[in-house]
């Protein structure tokens, strides 16, 4: 029984990782890339991820249709928390102020934070809702593309 949940649980980590992968974020899996990424100008979008649902039916579809705007991040990125933790360690050291909180998203600048979504505005909501959140953010923080 146990050998059956843990190829189902495979397969649903790597289905996640290929749906944000395919969406256009680089996956971080060391706490080494993600002081890389992060140490880089401009403004750099980070999906926490998750096996959960609402990270499936809402956080990644979101992520993916987020980044279709007039002005988005220079840079996507995503963490996995529970599959890579000490990566989804490092960056959640970034998010001053905030809990660990996945899935959700942190849009920084030059390596500081300049906003949250966290898991309680993405679970319950409407892919959309999290789409807009996240395009204000850009909006508010990022260029031009």
């Amino acid at each position: 029984m146990s050998m059956d949940f843990n190829f189902f649980m495979n397969d649903v980590v790597r289905q996640a990782r290929q749906e944000i992968g395919a969406a256009g974020y680089t996956e971080l899996t060391t706490s080494e890339e993600v002081e890389q990424a992060l140490a880089k100008e401009g403004t750099t979008l980070v999906m926490v991820n998750s096996v959960c649902g609402c990270a499936g039916g809402i956080a990644r579809p979101a992520a993916a249709h987020a980044v279709h705007y007039d002005k988005r991040p220079d840079h996507l990125v995503t963490v996995f928390a529970g599959q890579d933790k000490e990566a989804t360690e490092k960056a959640r050291s970034y998010f001053t102020g905030y809990p660990p909180s996945s899935p959700s998203f942190a849009l920084l600048k030059d390596g500081k934070l300049c906003t949250m979504v966290e898991r309680h505005e993405i679970e319950g909501h409407d892919p959309m809702q999290v789409v807009n959140k996240l395009q204000n953010a850009f909006e508010e923080y990022c260029e031009e593309m």
